[in-house]
Formats: structure tokens, C-alpha cells, sequence
């Protein structure tokens, strides 16, 4: 796709960053006194006033916004600044050093300029999604904090841990340099990229003056996938396990919220599914097993996903915490309410069978430029593989 194509977005920018900063966080300067939330935490039970009331989802949303339409979550400085506001109402005085940090190094891995990283190259797990899930995570977790007692606050240094947890949960997509030589899309890493990223925040954190969140960090970045059970991740505290539930819950909640979800499946999550064994499984030579034959399968097998994994997930396994975000909406959840406008749109074009319907076509933010043909070319190439003989299951899969 050429350069100068609209829709083509590549980001290969690179902020400067104070030095000071960064020798800050590696000596490990923390939040300015937040660790004991019974000291620093602020009484925040009722909703927002009027005047901090947030716009509810809007017709004219912009497909590179979020899901009130007033921030940009294909820009880390617009989602930083965006976070940056919603921490210091929660966690008055409290330092955005590493945070801001954080940002900073998300920024450089996904658009190739971290140290031995090539780029993103997943066309759905883009920058943008990421972004997405980490204003929606850093919402939840203020939503939380007004709505429970100061004993069970998660307080700002767990806050600060599972929001950088966010930033990276999909850092496992990314290819390094030398060690994944013989790989040619981050989308063959689908079925261990969780745990790819669990190792990367273990390297990572250190780095930012956060090792001691490391245990826990790099265990509850499993919540947004499907790699572990979930039911036997045990942790000393119950309250970074309810961070776990706020990650699986902000993932799972941006990504169906997102005002292009639909179109997406279909045009990049499918060739990601096939370069990552998942729309043909291959369990060994020469036997194949399809389980989503065309994008517009992935799509209509959607509305099953839904019903018996997201909402198992989001209902049971995540207890419900979407509902914190209803603190800061006054009762009202912008993100659902998408969902379910999303699901029902897909359900008429599946009886309508009339797939003109789906006509919207997203940005993508990337951090390789050949990353759109180089995608769709592999899967051609994988799928030229499958005999036509192979089994077909009418099941889904998850990742």
C-alpha cells in the first residue's frame, strides 16, 4: 500500500524523553507516597457531577475514537493524557513518571524503535487496540476505586501496575530482531502470545523500577487470554486478582466496543487466525481441520462467540467488573451498549445476507509498512496449503 494512502497509517515517530525520567524510574522512584492507599486514597463513592460527566456513546463516533467519540485511542499522547486526568482525580499528588514512561516505551515497541523489536505487524492487534484496552482498563479501575471502601481499594501503585500491564499485555505479538529470525508476522505467536508477553513485562518492568510488580504483573496479563485457566491462578492478595478481572474485562470490552469490530473480524482478525493455527488447525502432517473457512465465517460464527465466551468470561470468570465503568457514566455503560449495537447490526446482516452492509474500512496503526500485504500475502500462501479434503468443524476457537 503506498505511503501516502489515508488508510494507511504507520507510526515511526519517537517523542523525546527526559533523561531525568528514566533515571528516576530505574532508581525506582514510585508514587510520591501512594503505596498505602489508607493514607492516599481520596473518598470517591458517588458518581461524577454534572460538570465531570463524561458524553455518552454518539452516533457521529469516529472510527479511531473511543466509545464516548472524545478521545483519539490511535494516539498514545491523546489516550496518555486521557489517563493522566482520570489518575490524578483518583490518586491526588501521586507521580505519572513511570507511567508516562510506560507510554513512552509502548510507543517505541510497537512502531519499531524499541531496542531489538521489530514493529507491530498484526493488523487487528494494532496500536490502536492496545490503546483502546488501556483507557478502558485505567477507566475500570477508576470506576472501582469510587465505588468500594478504602480497605479494598486497589491503591496507586497497583493501579500503576495493571494499567502498564495493559500497555503490554500484547507486547507478545511483537517480534524481536534475533530470537524470532524465522518468524514472519507477530500473528504466528496467537497461541502463545500471552505467555510472549508475560516474558517481555518480566524483562521490561525491571527497566521501569517496578520489579517487585513482576510476580504478579506477569501472572495476571494471563486474564487476557486463554492460555492458562484462569480459575487456578492463585495470588497472595484478592485485589491483583480483581486487577486480572479488570484487564480480561478491558480487553474483551474494547475490542467488541470498537465502532469498526465487525469489519475488522473479517478483514484482519481472520488472516491473523490462519498464520496462527487457528481458522486450520494443522495437528500434525497432512491432516487439516478448518474451523472458520472465510472471514465472513469468522463473522458468522461471532454471535455464538459472544453469547457463550465473552459473556461467560465477563459475566462469571471476570465477576461482572464491566459494571464499574456505570460510576463514571452516572449508571450508564457506553462500552456494553456499543457491544450490543455491534452484535445486533451483525445479526441483520446475517439475515440479510447482505455483506455491502459492513462498508466501513478503518485506519491501521502499524509499525512496519509492508505489514498489510505481507499479512494478507501469508495467509493466501497457508490457505494455498489445505487440501480440499480437509475436515471442517462447526465450532469456534479462542485466543
Amino acid at each position: 500500500m503506498p505511503d501516502d494512502d489515508p488508510q494507511c497509517i504507520i507510526l515511526l515517530r519517537q517523542a523525546d524523553t527526559p533523561s531525568a525520567i528514566r533515571e528516576q524510574c530505574g532508581a525506582g522512584v514510585g508514587m510520591n507516597n501512594m503505596s498505602n492507599p489508607r493514607i492516599a486514597m481520596p473518598a470517591m463513592t458517588a458518581p461524577p457531577t454534572d460538570k465531570k460527566k463524561k458524553k455518552i456513546l454518539s452516533q457521529d463516533r469516529r472510527n479511531d475514537y473511543d466509545v464516548t467519540n472524545t478521545v483519539q485511542v490511535s494516539s498514545p499522547a491523546a489516550v496518555r493524557d486521557a489517563v493522566h486526568e482520570l489518575i490524578m482525580e483518583t490518586f491526588p499528588g501521586a507521580s505519572f513518571d513511570k507511567l508516562w514512561l510506560a507510554f513512552y516505551d509502548f510507543e517505541r515497541l510497537f512502531t519499531g524503535k524499541f531496542p531489538g523489536y521489530k514493529g507491530c505487524d498484526t493488523t487487528y492487534h494494532d496500536m490502536q487496540h492496545t490503546l483502546d484496552m488501556a483507557l478502558a482498563l485505567t477507566r475500570l479501575v477508576v470506576g472501582r476505586e469510587r465505588s468500594v471502601e478504602l480497605p479494598d481499594r486497589l491503591g496507586a501503585d497497583r493501579a500503576q501496575m495493571a494499567i502498564v500491564t495493559s500497555l503490554f499485555h500484547d507486547s507478545g505479538y511483537i517480534r524481536h530482531e534475533e530470537r524470532d529470525s524465522d518468524f514472519h508476522n507477530g500473528a504466528e505467536f496467537t497461541l502463545c502470545h500471552v505467555s510472549r508477553s508475560a516474558d517481555f513485562l518480566r524483562r521490561y518492568l525491571p527497566e521501569l523500577g517496578m520489579s517487585r510488580d513482576v510476580p504478579v504483573s506477569s501472572m495476571i496479563v494471563h486474564f487476557t487470554g486463554y492460555e492458562l485457566d484462569l480459575d487456578e491462578i492463585e495470588l497472595d492478595d484478592p485485589r491483583d486478582i480483581i486487577c486480572g478481572h479488570l484487564l480480561g474485562t478491558a480487553d474483551l470490552i474494547a475490542q467488541m466496543a470498537d465502532r469498526c469490530y465487525l469489519e475488522k473480524c473479517r478483514d484482519r482478525l481472520y488472516n491473523e487466525f490462519v498464520l496462527g493455527g487457528i481458522a486450520v488447525e494443522n495437528a500434525s502432517p497432512g491432516e487439516y481441520t478448518i474451523r472458520y473457512k472465510s472471514g465472513l465465517d469468522l463473522l458468522a460464527k461471532t454471535p455464538l462467540f459472544y453469547q457463550q465466551v465473552s459473556r461467560e468470561r465477563l459475566q462469571q470468570k471476570f465477576n461482572r467488573a464491566y459494571r464499574y465503568m456505570e460510576v463514571l457514566y452516572d449508571g450508564e455503560n457506553p462500552y456494553v451498549d456499543a457491544m450490543k449495537n455491534n452484535m445486533m447490526h451483525l445479526v441483520r446482516v446475517l439475515k440479510s445476507s447482505d455483506w455491502r452492509l459492513l462498508r466501513r474500512s478503518p485506519p491501521y496503526f502499524l509499525g512496519i509498512r509492508s505489514a498489510i500485504q505481507d499479512i494478507e500475502r501469508l495467509a493466501r500462501a497457508y490457505l494455498a496449503k489445505v487440501p480440499k479434503t480437509a475436515q471442517v468443524t462447526s465450532g469456534y476457537a479462542t485466543a
